[in-house]
């Protein structure tokens, strides 16, 4: 029998409502692995399902993305042996701890050639960045990207990326460190989306183009001016509701601000099946080989400090992707 630390929660709630506890893990089943994590990501969406926005199941425990050691194999495992590297996000409930079982499904093997912190820290975010700019909306050169929140883990990314395939990129930020980062990550320009005239001060940048498309992961306080931003016939994503959920509006002002698609992706949809999480997780690798997707490690906790790291995150206290080191 192993133990385990996990990071649970007994109620939704504000940072404080989580705790670490020492759990007995159960023995691997068929289709499963023990594996005990060298590096687990933080993501925003961990946020949200400790506030109870995607769950109503208590207690439950946090985390969905997180790299390390295969210790235990189950019945009909052939894909992984112990010893071996891994990786996995979605795959239920329960990275904030240093051990956990769970099926294979979601695990994929880390390259030789990329270190533990790397992959946990663009996994899910290089994975959700390479949906948006490649399948969501297939950025191209020539086009004009706004990227909201341009200097955190997605962000970052999505701006290299654009950059990479010859876009015009601008960077919506909350501050002038940020926005540093943000030009550091290969934003040509930068906006402060908490500046009540941002929208104009996006177009006097653009020279009053708007946006073919607009990646907006702050929501609530952003989307209605995001809308201004876009180009007839443009797309814009809501890729996430930082600030909170979108505010209700007319579908009719997408048709009067020139035919706008509209979309809400996410990472469940395009990688629903293995064989799709494979494929892009070999073009994410292949885009961090080729220098494109970087990693952007801004900060490091351990489990004991979890509650400090959720009131930083919300707090917009965090730049780049953060780690959680067991």
């Amino acid at each position: 029998m192993t133990e385990a630390r996990r990071v649970v929660i007994e109620s939704f709630g504000l940072p404080d409502v989580m705790r670490l506890e020492t759990v007995t893990l159960p023995e691997c089943g068929a289709r499963q692995i023990q594996v005990r994590h060298t590096a687990i990501a933080f993501n925003f969406i961990d946020v949200y399902d400790r506030e109870g926005r995607n769950s109503k199941n208590l207690p439950s425990p946090l985390g969905r993305e997180a790299v390390g050691i295969v210790e235990k194999v189950g019945c009909d495992v052939t894909e992984f042996k112990v010893g071996d590297r891994v990786a996995y996000m979605d795959g239920g409930l329960g990275a904030y701890s240093d051990r956990r079982v769970l099926g294979i499904d979601r695990v994929v093997a880390v390259p030789d050639d990329l270190d533990d912190e790397t992959v946990a820290s663009l996994l899910m975010k290089g994975l959700t960045a390479q949906y948006l700019i490649k399948k969501t909306y297939r950025v191209a050169a020539g086009d004009l990207v706004l990227v909201h929140a341009a200097a955190g883990g997605v962000g970052q990314i999505l701006c290299r990326w654009a950059k990479s395939l010859g876009a015009t990129v601008v960077g919506a930020v909350s501050n002038e460190q940020k926005a540093e980062v943000a030009k550091a990550a290969g934003a040509d320009f930068t906006v402060d989306y908490t500046k009540p005239d941002w929208p104009q001060a996006f177009l006097a940048v653009t020279g009053g183009r708007k946006a073919d498309v607009v990646y907006d992961s702050v929501g609530k306080n952003t989307f209605l001016d995001s809308l201004e931003c876009v180009a007839p016939l443009g797309m814009m994503v809501i890729s996430g509701a930082a600030s909170g959920p979108i505010p209700d509006f007319s579908p009719s002002r997408l048709k009067k601000l020139g035919g706008l698609f509209l979309t809400s992706p996410s990472v469940a949809f395009h990688y629903k099946t293995r064989e799709a999480l494979l494929e892009g997780v070999e073009s994410l690798f292949e885009a961090i080989r080729a220098g494109i997707v970087k990693p952007a490690v801004g900060a490091r906790y351990s489990l004991e400090q979890i509650v400090q790291m959720h009131s930083d995150a919300q707090a917009r206290r965090l730049m780049g992707a953060t780690i959680i080191v067991p």
